[in-house]
């Protein structure tokens, strides 16, 4: 019988609530088949399961635990994210919370080598980089799905078994009342790095593992500093090796720093151990406040992922999907990217609009995504935590010359986690204009927010749905405006957004055209996650049914 621990978990700055357990109704002896269930509580299966409710499909959401996260963990929220947490209702309250910043310092014998400037612009409603700490981040998500009446969370039931069917899935459940079974035409398994249902399912990831280990210790401290990222090369107290330092919100830092290579996590985490080495690292930096540990554990760097995301009627995603180093703010980042990309593709296959082979594209898109990233972030945790003799004398070379080289400073970059481009994508327009463009966001790519007046974003525009952006000054054709109403009317989500003088998104100015290269009757194509699946200079009601129809993967071969 699973009993949760139901004492909240300490913490110097965080209150812990317990969401306790409420017995299921198949424990009372009822049986259904629900659409879809999701394991795993984390940001990812709550933001997967907001988002599939924006497409009116019902979720259960199970979870072993009885409360959030314990420990910050996931800090950094990127720009892309905060465009999806807006989608699922989160964003405002981040925002009151989180500390923005778009700036980082690579430091080296107590000189700047390296200033790293993340770009913004007028047209930007978030900041490139916000932290956070993952507790507050699972708290308002926690809150946001208990208000959906298409969101049931289920807590304190671990999962103790798993069955993939050809056209359901199985799950056995082990709760403080007994176990029960409960089925369901699609799992998704958002349970994390060490997912109990890949490990049932005997499913192995490839990549690689890197031996270097990290401890990240988040303290209680008063360091009067701006909101910045800090990395600390080869350091006098831990020679060899990298620290980083991050500002969050309630008064609280995170340290992260590279252990030597015979050293256990055990040895790491012994108080004295952190004691000494937290102290050294303040007695480096200057700073003599008293300080107070809150959290902290061991990582090490992996890039690693699942060659295939969908196993019959089990979908992974998230860290249950792939595993990336922690440099460049990757996990969490690309796990909502995960989300929203699975999400409107399983809704309209569940509603019979989508194909089977719109779904498959789920791994094919996000599999490329993730060998992307493992491909760059490798690059990053090669010079962060050197794997070999030959990778660290290269980085002690850069490490060296970077003191008095400023061609060599740029290797510092620590390449910060980005949107994916589908520009391979099948669900790409065949026979459009993208070679045409000059500006905007070509096929695959995600939207350009647009400002578009005070406190109004284009993104504040979209909802659930493919969006027909239609330049105009004048009034749009009928013959437009009727095939929208006709997709609809076969069950298509699409909306239909004008833009220009006195549309509904006003373009006085010009400047949405000029971003986007767009002239009266130029057109953009929208998947509901908004990437750009079709542009056109000059676009007719024709051009969007073969559109749709690649979009919806009924012209994709798999």
């Amino acid at each position: 019988m699973h009993i949760p621990d139901t004492t909240p978990r300490h913490s110097v700055y965080y209150n812990y609530q317990i969401y306790p357990f409420q017995t299921p109704p198949e424990l009372h002896g009822e049986t259904k088949r629900y659409p879809v269930v999701i394991v795993g509580a984390g940001p990812i299966g709550l933001v997967t399961a907001l988002e599939l409710a924006r497409y009116g499909t019902p979720v259960i959401v199970i979870s072993a635990e009885v409360q959030v996260s314990h420990g910050s963990r996931a800090i950094v929220f990127t720009r892309r994210s905060m465009e999806i947490l807006q989608q699922v209702g989160i964003s405002e309250r981040m925002l009151e919370k989180a500390y923005p910043w778009r700036s980082g310092n690579s430091m080296y014998r107590g000189q700047r080598v390296f200033r790293l400037e993340a770009p913004y612009d007028e047209d930007d409603r978030f900041q490139p980089l916000n932290n956070l700490q993952q507790q507050y981040v699972e708290q308002y998500l926690v809150e946001q799905a208990a208000q959906n009446p298409l969101i049931e969370l289920r807590w304190g039931s671990k999962v103790v078994g798993v069955q993939s069917f050809a056209d359901h899935a199985e799950l056995q459940i082990d709760t403080p009342e007994g176990e029960y079974s409960l089925n369901c035409d699609w799992l998704i398994a958002a349970d994390g790095a060490k997912s109990t249902i890949r490990q049932e399912l005997g499913l192995r990831m490839e990549g690689a593992s890197y031996r270097g280990r990290f401890v990240i210790a988040d303290i209680k401290i008063d360091i009067p500093w701006p909101t910045e990222r800090l990395a600390y090369f080869d350091p006098d107290w831990n020679r060899g090796n990298t620290i980083l330092m991050h500002r969050q919100p309630e008064g609280i830092w995170r340290l992260d720093y590279q252990l030597p290579p015979n050293e256990t996590p055990e040895q790491a985490l012994a108080l004295e151990s952190l004691n000494a080495r937290i102290q050294a690292q303040l007695d480096m930096v200057g700073i003599a406040a008293p300080w107070e540990l809150d959290w902290c554990s061991v990582y090490s760097a992996r890039a690693m992922t699942l060659p295939d995301y969908i196993h019959q009627h089990i979908i992974f995603t998230g860290d249950a999907a792939h595993m990336l180093p922690i440099f460049g703010v990757r996990g969490a980042n690309t796990g909502f990217q995960d989300a929203q990309n699975l999400a409107w593709k399983l809704a309209l296959l569940l509603k019979g609009v989508g194909t089977p082979e719109l779904l498959a594209t789920y791994t094919s898109e996000r599999v490329t995504a993730a060998q992307e990233i493992i491909a760059e972030a490798s690059k990053s945790t090669r010079f962060m935590a050197p794997p070999d003799r030959g990778f660290r004398l290269l980085r002690d070379a850069v490490l060296s010359l970077s003191l008095s080289q400023e061609f060599v400073r740029p290797l510092f970059h620590w390449r910060t986690s980005r949107p994916h481009d589908y520009h391979e994508s099948m669900l790409n327009a065949l026979n459009d204009d993208n070679d045409k463009f000059t500006a905007g966001p070509a096929h695959g790519m995600p939207l350009q927010n647009i400002r578009l007046g005070e406190n109004d974003y284009l993104f504040d525009h979209l909802g659930a749905a493919f969006h027909l952006l239609y330049f105009t000054d004048q009034t749009v054709p009928e013959s437009i405006s009727q095939q929208v109403a006709d997709l609809e009317k076969q069950g298509v989500p699409i909306k239909l957004l004008s833009i220009g003088s006195g549309q509904n998104l006003a373009d006085n100015t010009g400047h949405f055209a000029k971003r986007y290269d767009a002239q009266s009757g130029t057109t953009y194509l929208v998947r509901p996650d908004q990437h750009v699946c079709a542009r056109w200079k000059n676009f007719t009601a024709e051009h969007v049914n073969a559109a749709i129809y690649q979009a919806l993967g009924q012209g994709v071969k798999v």
